[in-house]
């Protein structure tokens, strides 16, 4: 018999990050589709299987939740590489756009298809069926406008599918997906509960419960500012702008393009250059090491600017703030900038996480937090239920 897995997914502009069962496995792949056909070209096509199959999706996605359905796709690696790569574009909604779902589907159907959940899931001819409990999570702006609720239902209506094609290991295997529940989760609260949360449910900061603080989660395409008192998210105080880093790191991918020649995939391509420990904000230009301080500085310094104008702004309507944590990957980008702007500024009192990881892993974990305690209570009041555990039995 089938039994319902858990996953813990968060769809990041940059990248997909997800935690499976009971985080015993993980994935981050590139937020990078690029259509395609069924037959992709492979040199050494014997020599696939022994390949990552992480570094070679290639799927066929069929879904009643898609616009585009029964399309064809690289994902991730395999993507980047593609002249057509497309990644999500600023502006754009999360919960409507196909490549979100895509990568969901993509991500759960490659953790369904490994041996090691052979006893988790029936398998008969090829075609995994594979049920999961799933924790997500959307923008503030997003949830604040009602959007969470096509999106879960658009999720748990239906069997979605996928097919890989020429990808290692898997070639020719299906996966049939379906949920027994869905939760979406406002991406500012979800930061809350990762700051207090452990993942058995234990609260491990007690100096934050009480407090007044804000967390700024800037992403790729938005930004959050949840304003949390009371244990709670202030839904009429948190805000959400269409505010994010991809629009910078395009603006820096096409000066470095203009000024060097030099072409960069994609915008990951753009963050390894403004994050890496050695050589930052270099390139190699014909062979030689070339700064790009000039182009990273002013256009990030910028963005740093509007994003602290953000903070300002919420902080004037809650004055009795304590602290505000910055978290996401956006972040990560952005922590000198607006460090400097606050130490030269106003001196709010500010924090970042300084491990890259965790700040980038956040969503994922705190989504993992949320699913989890809620499978506990679920199966805690099933136990507790006689009618309930009479119909498990059955």
């Amino acid at each position: 018999m089938s039994r319902s897995r858990i996953a813990a997914i968060d769809v990041g502009n940059d990248s997909v990050k997800a935690l499976f069962g009971k985080a015993d496995y993980e994935l981050n792949i590139p937020n990078v589709i690029a259509r395609d056909r069924a037959d992709r070209p492979v040199i050494g096509i014997e020599e696939l299987n022994e390949k990552d199959p992480v570094d070679g999706i290639h799927i066929r996605v069929h879904s009643p939740a898609l616009q585009d359905n029964n399309a064809i796709y690289r994902v991730g690696n395999l993507a980047t590489k593609s002249d057509n790569a497309m990644e999500l574009d600023p502006g754009s909604s999360k919960s409507e756009e196909d490549q979100s779902l895509v990568m969901l589907f993509a991500t759960l159907a490659l953790d369904a298809v490994r041996d090691q959940n052979a006893n988790q899931f029936k398998k008969n001819n090829n075609v995994v069926d594979a049920s999961y409990i799933l924790g997500t999570g959307l923008p503030l702006r997003e949830v604040k406008e009602g959007k969470d609720v096509g999106f879960r239902s658009q999720l748990l209506g239906s069997v979605h599918q996928v097919e890989f094609l020429v990808t290692p290991k898997y070639q020719g295997q299906k996966v049939n997906i379906k949920f027994d529940e869905v939760k979406v989760y406002p991406e500012g609260f979800a930061a809350f509960i990762n700051l207090v949360m452990d993942n058995d449910g234990n609260i491990i900061n007690r100096d934050l419960i009480d407090k007044q603080i804000l967390i700024q989660d800037i992403g790729g395409l938005s930004t959050d500012i949840a304003v949390i008192r009371n244990r709670n998210v202030d839904d009429d105080r948190a805000q959400g702008f269409n505010l994010g880093v991809s629009e910078s790191l395009e603006a820096i991918r096409e000066e470095i393009r203009t000024k060097h020649g030099v072409e960069l995939d994609t915008r990951r391509d753009v963050v390894d250059i403004i994050t890496k420990k050695n050589d930052r904000n270099h390139i190699m230009v014909k062979g030689s090491r070339t700064s790009v301080h000039d182009i990273t500085d002013r256009i990030l310094l910028d963005l740093a600017k509007k994003e602290y104008r953000h903070l300002r702004n919420v902080w004037q309507k809650n004055s009795q703030t304590e602290i505000c944590y910055f978290v996401g990957g956006g972040a990560m980008v952005l922590k000198e900038y607006i460090k400097t702007l606050n130490n030269n500024l106003d001196g709010y009192n500010i924090d970042f996480f300084e491990d890259e990881k965790e700040s980038i892993w956040m969503m994922a974990n705190a989504y993992y937090k949320l699913i989890s305690d809620f499978d506990r209570k679920n199966n805690k009041a099933a136990a507790q239920d006689p009618k309930e555990k009479k119909a498990a039995v059955k």
